[in-house]
Order: C-alpha cells, then sequence, then structure tokens
C-alpha cells in the first residue's frame, strides 16, 4: 500500500494516477473527503487527516509501506513559517509512530544551502527532521512549478504585461510541471527495490536526493513570449523594483510567508543557490513551459 499526503493536489494525483496503473494499491490522504471523488474514479482508498492532527495522521497512514509526503503552506495561517515548522513536526511523529518502510518527501531546490534563502530554508528544516526517521528516505527536491506563473494571469490579460521578481529578465531559472513531479515521484516509487532497500535495519537513515525539473530552463521573457503566443498578442515584461516586492506580497499573503518568498526570490537572482546541489542527480520532465501554461490559459 502506497499513501499518499496530499493526494488532490498536482503533484499527488499525478503520482497516485501513475500508481494505479501500475495496478498498485494507493491511499490517498485528503484534508477535504468532498474533494477526493476523482481518487476514488481512479480506484484509490480515501483517509482524511489534517496534517496538525499527528494521531490521526498516524491512523489513516496505518500499515502502508510507502508514504509521500509534501509540506504545504497553508494560506490561512497567521504566521506560516511557525505553521509550517509545526506541520513538519506533526507528519515527523506520525512516520515515527507508523514506521513505513518507504518515505519519498518532496523538497524544494536550494534545500541544501546552510544560510537562511527563506522557503528552501524551511524544507531544509524538513529534509533535516525526516533523517531521523527509520527506514529508507527518498528526498525529491522540486525546481518551481510553472503552474505558478498563472498567478500573474490576471495582470497579464488585463495590461499586456507580465510582472516579474525574476531579474535579470533573460536568466534561465530551474522549472518543472507540477504533473511531471508528480510522474517521477512515480517512477522513482516503481523502481526495482536494491539490497540496500531491503535491509530491515531498525537504526537505517540511509537518504537518497534526486533533483526534478522540467525538459529545459527559462526566463521570465520566455514566459512573456509563451504567454503572448497562447494569447495571441504581444507581452511585455518588468521586473517588480526590489523595494516595491514587500508591499506587492504583503498585498495578498501574511507577511510571514512574504518574508519567506522575498529570500527565496533574492536567492534566485542571485544565481546559483536555488539550483541543484553541486553534484546532485537530476530527473527531468517531459511538459514544456508553454504546454504547462495552456490549460492555465483555457481555465480563464
Amino acid at each position: 500500500m502506497f499513501a499518499i499526503v496530499g493526494a488532490t493536489g498536482k503533484v499527488g494525483y499525478a503520482t497516485a494516477s501513475a500508481l494505479r496503473k501500475a495496478g498498485l494499491p494507493v491511499r490517498g490522504i485528503v484534508r477535504d473527503a468532498a474533494k477526493g471523488n476523482r481518487l476514488r474514479e481512479i480506484g484509490c482508498d480515501i483517509a482524511v487527516a489534517d496534517l496538525r492532527d499527528t494521531a490521526g495522521l498516524a491512523t489513516v497512514i496505518g500499515d502502508a509501506s510507502g508514504v509521500q509526503v509534501i509540506l504545504p503552506s497553508d494560506p490561512r495561517a497567521k504566521d506560516t513559517a511557525s505553521d509550517m515548522h509545526q506541520t513538519i513536526e506533526s507528519l515527523a511523529k506520525a512516520l515515527e509512530q507508523t514506521r513505513p518502510k518507504r518515505i519519498l518527501a518532496v523538497s524544494d531546490y536550494g534545500a541544501h544551502v546552510a544560510h537562511d534563502i527563506g522557503m528552501p530554508s524551511l524544507f531544509r528544516a524538513f529534509e533535516a527532521r525526516l533523517g531521523q526517521l527509520h527506514g529508507q528516505k527518498l528526498i525529491l527536491r522540486s525546481a518551481e512549478h510553472m503552474e505558478n506563473w498563472g498567478r500573474a494571469l490576471p495582470a497579464v490579460m488585463a495590461s499586456g504585461v507580465l510582472p516579474s521578481f525574476q531579474e535579470p529578465l533573460d536568466m534561465a531559472c530551474p522549472t518543472i510541471s507540477a504533473p511531471d513531479l508528480g510522474r517521477i515521484a512515480a517512477d522513482l516509487w516503481l523502481r526495482p527495490a536494491s539490497a540496500k532497500d531491503n535491509k530491515d535495519n531498525k537504526d537505517n537513515k540511509d537518504i537518497e536526493i534526486v533533483h526534478a525539473e522540467g525538459p529545459r530552463r527559462y526566463s521570465a521573457r520566455d514566459v512573456a513570449a509563451a504567454l503572448g503566443q497562447l494569447l495571441g498578442r504581444a507581452i511585455d515584461v518588468r521586473a517588480v523594483p526590489r523595494s516595491q516586492w514587500r508591499d506587492a506580497f504583503e498585498r495578498v499573503m501574511n507577511a510571514s510567508l512574504a518574508d519567506l518568498l522575498i529570500k527565496a526570490n533574492d536567492a534566485r537572482n542571485e544565481g546559483g543557490l536555488v539550483d541543484v546541489e553541486p553534484g546532485g542527480t537530476v530527473c527531468r520532465g517531459t511538459t514544456g513551459l508553454i504546454d504547462a501554461l495552456r490549460p492555465l490559459i483555457a481555465a480563464r
């Protein structure tokens, strides 16, 4: 049995779909049972739990031999950093109680960086806490999702200008389609087990780290060009001045999340930080930027 935490999201659903196509049993762990219909349609069991409810989460993980976990940020939280740290601890304690043989955790590019770079540093803490657990741990570090550019669509469609926190505008950055990330996770689950995987060692703390990004890297100018092609009009791109970042973020999110994203954007724009760990293994998705953006345009 594979238990997937956050199975209704793009990443979790793609993993669940691939595992079900391979004929494997999947338990989708969701916060809202009403959102589990798509998972039921592909033959998943559905279990409801809040990530902050350690006992409830341990109950629904149950006897699953493999557990896929993701660390979400709750838009309702007043302090995102504190909330995510509490979620990390709840997840870890539930996994300590259930002791699955294998854990796959979705993490973030830049989690290897030792100093504080915002959101990736929270994932560094996530990885460190999971490293204390029993069993085989596979850390799947994800590049930024292509779909995140969809947040700018209202402004783009209204003004013909793509605002970017990514600068220089022609700097190519790692990115991946969220469903591709889920499929890569499934491929990693489906790998033949090695002798090391089959060891029954209660003190086993082995960790494997894999990075995931798309078939190529894209700049903000590339995004504007792709949106222009999809919208059938010229789209300009302009960097949001650094002095305006905090106001721009805090109009739509709490101050803690804004701070995490500001630091992460600074680190990305510095170059070489929100990236693959030196010498790291990279798996590549197949979805190009324009194909990731196309359904976002169609949905509007």
